[in-house]
């Protein structure tokens, strides 16, 4: 099976992890064909195991104990990404110099939204509803974008990460041309 990890944190916060590094953990699992894509944590790889579940904790754990710090990591396959590009979620959106779309990637479906969702310091409007993620709208503030991952995490109870659109699209393109 073919699969994207979108790894939290893994370069922010004073940590530092080559991805010539980051792939050496993931070949370490024995996952084939491990590639990566620029510095924010995206590795493609291939694995046998059917349990995303299990896979992303077998990651986490491999990563928290080759590391020293805790890495969030959700998995993804080529079609469900495929699937959210297809939609053009962000068709009816004009970007404006204060707002930055983006897909929040997370460990589970998020449920029981009304769209859009507008989070309570209004800094975060979801949009539409993929299983495994959410496309958004930050609002910025003071020129910067609040954490859209503590705060989903927070309301939905899920591990998520944060790629720009534009990011998400180059990492799309790269996932075709190596699957």
């Amino acid at each position: 099976m073919y699969y994207i990890a979108f790894l939290r944190a893994i370069n922010v916060g004073g940590h530092t992890v080559t991805m010539e590094t980051l792939r050496g953990l993931f070949s370490d699992l024995g996952f084939e064909n491990v590639r990566s894509y620029i510095q924010t944590g995206n590795v493609f790889f291939e694995s046998p195991e059917l349990d995303r579940e299990k896979l992303s904790k077998k990651i986490q754990d491999h990563l928290r104990n080759n590391l020293g710090y805790e890495v969030g990591t959700i998995i993804s396959t080529l079609p469900e990404l495929e699937e959210i590009l297809q939609a053009d979620p962000f068709a009816s959106k004009t970007l404006q110099d204060d707002t930055r779309h983006c897909v929040i990637c997370t460990s589970s479906e998020v449920t029981g939204l009304t769209l859009p969702y507008l989070t309570k310091k209004q800094d975060v409007e979801v949009i539409c509803v993929f299983p495994g993620a959410l496309c958004a709208v930050l609002h910025l503030k003071d020129g910067k974008p609040g954490n859209s991952n503590t705060v989903i995490e927070k309301e939905f109870g899920v591990t998520c990460t944060t790629r720009f659109y534009h990011t998400f699209i180059k990492i799309v393109e790269a996932a075709r041309q190596i699957s």
